[in-house]
């Protein structure tokens, strides 16, 4: 092989590397951002994201019903505006509800809308992508149930994770042993509900305390971060009718031309190394 055909070789493999290891954005420039819909006696509503700063950023949600609590999206960090309307309402008339709300690089938010829909408003919650100790579990308790006025939660044979938790509001984070185990529940003076949950060790969850259809209460486990440091990030329709799969989806086109790219450099290779001038015979040793 000539030093001009190693040279050539060289840079398409590096190219084709380079092409492959591409991502079109760092992690360390991207937060997350989820929506719920905590308000029991609001109708479903269609959610609006959009980026203050990028009008290509937009997120849509249609038909968010009560106990609805979407996926993780994965934005790049900035400003956003998150606005609800009634489901199906056209999306130039004016919001129900808006917010803004900031994603830090490497954070995690939900926006939430609570309360009752008479006084119903957006919250920004601040979540958890820290993991508990070994063994342990870490959770918070949320309520959205409006007949639980004061709410009371503790693990069966363990400690109180909410005591008087009023109606819209929430607790720290706390942790809890994982594994499989039983909430006790009361709202208000009734009897405690036994609710069986799976709490992972090694995960962090937002436990979601819900009325129940059928009567009474339910609870509805939301994942916030999970070992080892995985954070469910899911795709949602987009402002342009696709789903954003956040960097996963946006990364395929980069993938496919690296493959793309290796390939012609296989089939450039075998060319080459066929060519003449590109090789020379070996001469048999002769005796003097």
């Amino acid at each position: 092989m000539t030093t001009t055909t190693r040279g050539l070789l060289v840079t398409l493999l590096c190219a084709a590397a380079a092409l492959l290891g591409m991502s079109p954005a760092s992690a360390a420039d991207t937060g997350l951002l989820r929506l719920a819909h905590l308000s029991p006696d609001t109708p479903s509503v269609d959610v609006y994201v959009n980026s203050v700063s990028d009008p290509n950023q937009a997120i849509t949600l249609p038909g968010v019903s009560y106990g609805t609590v979407s996926d993780y999206q994965s934005v790049p960090a900035g400003t956003y505006t998150v606005s609800m309307r009634s489901a199906g309402a056209d999306p130039s008339t004016p919001p129900v509800l808006s917010t803004t709300v900031q994603i830090e690089p490497g954070s995690a938010r939900t926006v939430a809308g609570v309360g009752y829909f008479a006084s119903l408003g957006l919250e920004i919650l601040d979540d958890s992508l820290a993991l508990p100790p070994a063994g342990q579990s870490r959770v918070r308790v949320i309520s959205a149930a409006a007949t639980a006025p004061s709410l009371d939660v503790a693990v069966t044979g363990g400690s109180s994770v909410a005591s008087k938790l009023a109606f819209a509001a929430r607790t720290d984070y706390v942790d809890v042993p994982g594994g499989t185990t039983t909430l006790q529940v009361t709202g208000g003076s009734g009897a405690p509900t036994s609710l069986p949950v799976d709490l992972a060790a090694g995960s962090v969850y937002s436990v979601i305390v819900l009325d129940n259809s059928d009567g009474g209460l339910t609870v509805q486990l939301a994942l916030d971060a999970a070992s080892p440091q995985v954070v469910p990030v899911g795709g949602v329709e987009t402002g342009a009718g696709g789903t954003a799969g956040g960097q996963d989806a946006a990364t395929l086109p980069l993938v496919a031309g690296g493959i793309a790219a290796m390939a012609a450099l296989a089939v450039l290779t075998t060319v080459l190394l066929r060519s003449p001038g590109t090789h020379r015979p070996r001469h048999a040793a002769t005796r003097s």
